[in-house]
């Protein structure tokens, strides 16, 4: 595991399904409603303190996701993505980080294109079957209960180990 993980430079999280637990709540108003798990955040904190570059790329729009990641100091933050491989090459330009060096945590199959484009992809442990199949690791927790930080410990071991 080392030598796959030590190279990561950047991680690549999408929002229903791994930020939050994929369900999506509606207030009166029609304004979805998003509930993050704060040791994913504060696993998220951790990396970005090791040099770790962190970016969001979701499908949906959310003021909730926009005010999470500002919260977190994650500034690229791409959301209303039809195609998450476009978002991806504009994050990875940004951050002059190439694929191999780049790691996503994804739940569903929309996500398979973004899945086969970067280095080394995460399926969170409820991920639907297909992802999990493709995915170089699954995690132990699901989406929204703290899968998120399960990975930054994978990374944040691996840092330490080498």
């Amino acid at each position: 595991m080392a030598t796959d993980l030590s190279r990561i430079r950047l991680v690549i999280l999408d929002v229903d399904g791994v930020l939050t637990d994929g369900r999506l709540y509606f207030d009166a108003q029609g304004e979805a409603l998003k509930v993050f798990h704060a040791r994913d955040g504060h696993g998220l904190k951790l990396l970005q303190a090791t040099g770790i570059q962190v970016a969001v790329i979701s499908g949906r729009s959310s003021p909730a996701v926009t005010a999470r990641c500002r919260e977190l100091g994650i500034e690229a933050v791409e959301q209303g993505c039809e195609d998450k491989r476009v978002a991806l090459e504009r994050i990875l330009r940004r951050f002059d980080v190439n694929t191999s060096e780049t790691l996503c945590i994804v739940d569903d199959t929309t996500d398979l294109p973004l899945m086969l484009s970067v280095g080394y992809a995460v399926a969170v442990a409820d991920a639907h079957p297909e992802v999990r199949a493709a995915a170089a690791r699954t995690t132990q927790l699901p989406g929204g209960y703290g899968a998120v930080r399960e990975v930054c410990d994978w990374l944040l071991a691996d840092r330490e180990e080498t």
